[in-house]
Formats: structure tokens, C-alpha cells, sequence
């Protein structure tokens, strides 16, 4: 079964919200602080049931999903015709669009990934020599970040496919045209008849 536009948009949409309400759970059920437990020169924290950590990868995940999927869809040869990636970029706004795609796909990588492994670093290390600390879990705010980042990647990706479908009708239509014009100058050049024969026959 072929893979249509509308099909491979859906399939980046579908990845891009569930990145992003997987990161958007993690940061609304991630815990201000742990609860330290003094003992003989350590403190233990005690932390209540965090699924931060799981949503924090699954977002993650999700988001790495979409970010490959939308850049497949730009070159997938729909219908079995494969367009030259130099004539995708062309387009001063799909090469303005890609580019944001990718750079916002990054950076929201960037901002679930390293509050993901900070709180994973925390709750495996509940034991501190510092009887100062405050328990503390990672940095507030950068999940919810990094998943409305997310979802503006995925746009960005919808936008660059919707571009990267435009040019590739532009191309076939140019190839069609061209075709068209060739055939013509052969069926004209195969059955034009030289003037002297016209008026010997």
C-alpha cells in the first residue's frame, strides 16, 4: 500500500502530540523536592512515586519519532516518483522551515532529555554526605519547555512537508512540460516535408 502526503502528516502529527503530552504529565507530576531523612552523618532523601523519569524518555522517544518521520516525508518517493533533493532546496521557504524544524527538534531534545537524566541521577543517588542538601529534583519549568518545543517542531515539519509537496507538483510539472515540448519537436521534425519535394509531388 502506498504511502500518501496526508498519511505521512498525520503519522508526524500523531508522534508530535504524544511527545508532547507525555512531557507535559512529566512536568506537572514531577516533585518540587524530596524529603531528607537525617541519619549518622548522611542525609536520605525520600522521594514520593515519580513516573518523571519514564515520561521524561517517552517524550523523548515520541519526539525523535516525529523528528525522523518528518524528515523522511519530505523525501519519501510518493507514488513511486523520487524528486532530486537539490529542487527541494530551492525554495528559500522550505530551506527556511527545514531548517527550523531541525533546529527546534534539538533543542527541545536538549530540554526533556537533560532534566530527564538529572532527575534519574537523583533519585538513584539518595544518599548525601552534605547534611545541607534540600533534596533537591531537576530544574522546574524545562520539561514543559522542551514539550511545547516539541510541538512547534512538529509544525515546523508539517509546514516543511506541505512546501516539499508544492515543489514536487512545480517539478513534475516542469518534467511534463519539458517532455511535452520535446515530443512535439520530434513529431514535427520527423513529418515536416522540405519545400522542392512539396512541389515535385
Amino acid at each position: 500500500m502506498a504511502v500518501t502526503v496526508r498519511q505521512m502528516s498525520l503519522i508526524v502529527a500523531t508522534l508530535g502530540a504524544i511527545s508532547f503530552f507525555f512531557g507535559i504529565i512529566a512536568e506537572n507530576k514531577k516533585p518540587a523536592a524530596g524529603t531528607p531523612i537525617t541519619g549518622k552523618g548522611v542525609v536520605i532523601c525520600k522521594y514520593p512515586s515519580d513516573p518523571t523519569v519514564v515520561l521524561g524518555y517517552l517524550s523523548f522517544g515520541f519526539l525523535v519519532a516525529s523528528g525522523v518521520a518528518g524528515f523522511l516525508s519530505l523525501f519519501y518517493p510518493y507514488k513511486g516518483k523520487s524528486v532530486p533533493q537539490s529542487t527541494m532546496f530551492r525554495s528559500t521557504s522550505f530551506l527556511v522551515f527545514f531548517n527550523i524544524a531541525l533546529f527546534t527538534a534539538g533543542l527541545a531534545a536538549a530540554l526533556l532529555l537533560w532534566p530527564t537524566i538529572t532527575e534519574h541521577f537523583h533519585l538513584n543517588r539518595k544518599v548525601h554526605h552534605n547534611l545541607e542538601t534540600d533534596c533537591p529534583t531537576a530544574k522546574t519549568g524545562l520539561l514543559g519547555g522542551g514539550a511545547f518545543i516539541s510541538l512547534d517542531s512538529t509544525l515546523f515539519w508539517l509546514v516543511s512537508l506541505m512546501l516539499a509537496d508544492n515543489a514536487r507538483e512545480d517539478y513534475f510539472d516542469e518534467v511534463e512540460k519539458d517532455y511535452k515540448g520535446e515530443h512535439e519537436l520530434v513529431v514535427t521534425d520527423d513529418y515536416h516535408v522540405p519545400a522542392h519535394l512539396k512541389g515535385a509531388a
